[in-house]
């Protein structure tokens, strides 16, 4: 089974290299692609596919609305925002309202494919500077009355590592841990901080 992949994206010549990209990887289709949030929204209502590449910045409605309608109707959908550069305070908004990662255009394809594989797998790929930005969030709203809304030591560790530039495999080095439970530990670090920016 393929994996069905939509894309959000206005610009036009980027949305046709992005469809041509997953085109490329054997285990995954694009079913769609769309150049606003308007028109991809019913689409994606009807589709449900299992990853959604959502530009952060669309005509009328931004990525970050769009992405907080679907994820009300298909909560299950993993939603990658596409950004031209790393705004740390768009792409932070996007993971609080549910985004599972981000990439920049400019990646190369291979981190493109990746990134589908690694969000539809569970990951939630995050760089420093974003992480440095969850680390402060969690700091400035204070521990929750509700145990399991806040991080356990490990994924603190985790976190305040990824903050420090360190990728995975260098943090599973440092903690003598396999990048796989990183990948888990980033995870829940996201649905931590949905949960606790929904309240």
């Amino acid at each position: 089974m393929k994996k069905s992949v939509i894309v959000v994206e206005d610009d036009r010549g980027l949305r046709e290299q992005l469809i041509k990209i997953i085109g490329t990887a054997s285990d995954m289709q694009c079913v769609g692609a769309f150049s606003s949030a308007e028109e991809a929204l019913p689409e994606i209502s009807k589709k449900t596919p299992e990853v959604i590449l959502m530009d952060i910045k669309l005509p009328a409605m931004s990525g970050i609305e769009c992405l907080t309608i679907v994820k009300k109707f298909a909560p299950t959908v993993q939603i990658i925002m596409v950004t031209v550069y790393e705004d740390s305070e768009r792409i932070f908004q996007a993971l609080k309202a549910g985004a599972s990662g981000y990439i920049i255009k400019s990646s190369p394809p291979e981190e493109l494919i990746e990134a589908i594989r690694d969000v539809y797998n569970g990951g939630a790929p995050m760089s420093g500077p974003i992480a440095l930005k969850v680390v402060q969030h969690f700091h400035r709203m204070g521990p929750s009355s509700q145990e399991a809304e806040n991080l356990s030591p490990k994924e603190r560790q985790v976190l305040d590592l990824l903050a420090m530039g360190f990728i995975y495999k260098e943090i599973g080095i440092k903690l003598n841990i396999g990048s796989e439970t990183v990948r888990t530990y980033v995870k829940k670090i996201c649905q931590k901080l949905h949960v606790r920016s929904r309240m």
